[in-house]
């Protein structure tokens, strides 16, 4: 099976978050998507199943459980697709939820990704999760329902990039969320704002850059800086960036870069 490691939302070797890459030529069963996704150890491992010219089923999965939707591994497999089919400029993904993503292939060497955009709810976050993180005081605490995610607003950029979490008590401290995103407004006068991702419930302890939770995170940053377009800094230690845009009502884009660091075939 051909099999890609992909760094998405950054045009740099080494940076960004990288990707596991399947390019299947049958439906595999979710047991062994799984056990690749173990293998590989990345934050995600994407399995694509090409259906027509331009439409491919998609699957996400972390080393621990399948991921519904996931915006780094979308962009991964597109940057797979339009390099192995360059008379591509459109595609699509369905995922597990049958839901229809439209991919785009730009001119500056860019992917723009449809993506739906989602709401947050009021939030109470706990004392031991704080602590956790090492956050003293936050501006604000929503939950969205779609993705399970808590979403911490926090003062400070500068606190935020140097967290350095718990996490075996940030694992004990919620036992009913996937992850926990933690975002400030950017101090950097080309990013608006910045965020990082926590998620040892479900994934690994912390994703590098993560475009799904921007379904959620643009809309709520785009409320408070009165935005429709804006660029997102993610301050892990590999760091990413991406741009978005809120569309219609209920939907969104989100354009990276990727770069391919390796090609090989997996045998099973």
């Amino acid at each position: 099976m051909k099999t890609y490691i992909v760094n998405s939302f950054t045009n740099e070797p080494f940076k960004g978050n990288p990707a596991g890459v399947c390019i299947t030529t049958e439906e595999l069963d979710a047991d062994v998507m799984l056990s690749i996704a173990k293998e590989l150890g990345h934050s995600e491992t994407t399995f694509v199943f090409q259906q027509n010219e331009n439409e491919f089923l998609i699957r996400f999965f972390s080393p621990k459980m399948e991921i519904p939707l996931c915006g780094h591994a979308s962009l991964a497999a597109s940057k797979v697709i339009f390099e192995q089919n360059q008379s591509l400029n459109i595609i699509q993904f369905t995922n597990v939820q049958n839901l229809k993503l439209k991919i785009e292939k730009n001119d500056d060497n860019t992917i723009q990704m449809q993506f739906p955009k989602y709401d947050t709810i009021p939030f109470t976050v706990s004392n031991n999760l704080l602590s956790a993180l090492g956050i003293k005081e936050v501006i604000n605490c929503v939950y969205n329902e779609e993705t399970k995610i808590m979403l911490l607003h926090i003062k400070d950029c500068i606190v935020l990039q140097n967290l350095t979490p718990n996490f075996e008590a940030l694992y004990k401290s919620h036992d009913s969320i996937n992850g926990v995103l933690v975002t400030a407004l950017s101090n950097k006068s080309d990013f608006d704002f910045e965020s990082r991702y926590f998620w040892p419930w479900s994934g690994t302890n912390e994703d590098p850059v993560t475009g799904a939770t921007h379904t959620f995170l643009a809309p709520y940053w785009g409320i408070i800086l009165g935005k429709t377009k804006m660029k997102s800094f993610q301050c892990s230690k590999r760091t990413g960036y991406l741009e978005v845009n809120l569309l219609a009502e209920d939907k969104m884009s989100i354009k990276g870069c990727a770069k391919i660091v390796l090609k090989g075939k997996l045998k099973l």
